[in-house]
């Protein structure tokens, strides 16, 4: 897992026409299956390519899920999955990542 700064992240996803924010997506899926210990769910370059399919109807089913995972990483009883699906439907889906981001870096611990 990488911690990232949200702001750099959400600006050069600005700067580059979304081109950051698909790696930023593909990384984020990626980073919070493993720390959901599901590494063998759906990988991020996957998930990118079925957005691509629907037309980005899966982003939406993804923003739930991820929110549900980080629910379960943290064991917390909130409801991310319902904020990040609302987000994403009314195309804030960059919100959400930044929310996303947020929480896998309060999950991060760095080697020493």
């Amino acid at each position: 897992m990488a911690k990232r700064d949200i702001v750099v992240s959400v600006l050069l996803t600005i700067v580059t026409c979304g081109i950051y924010g698909i790696y930023w997506f593909i990384k984020m899926t990626d980073e919070v299956n493993v720390a959901a210990c599901t590494p063998s769910d759906t990988s991020g370059g996957v998930a990118f390519l079925f957005s691509i399919i629907t037309c980005g109807i899966y982003e939406i089913y993804w923003a739930y899920k991820i929110g549900n995972k980080l629910d379960n990483c943290t064991n917390q009883n909130s409801s991310r999955g319902l904020t990040y699906l609302l987000l994403s439907i009314f195309g804030l889906s960059i919100i959400a990542y930044a929310l996303i981001q947020d929480s896998i870096n309060k999950m991060y611990t760095p080697l020493e």
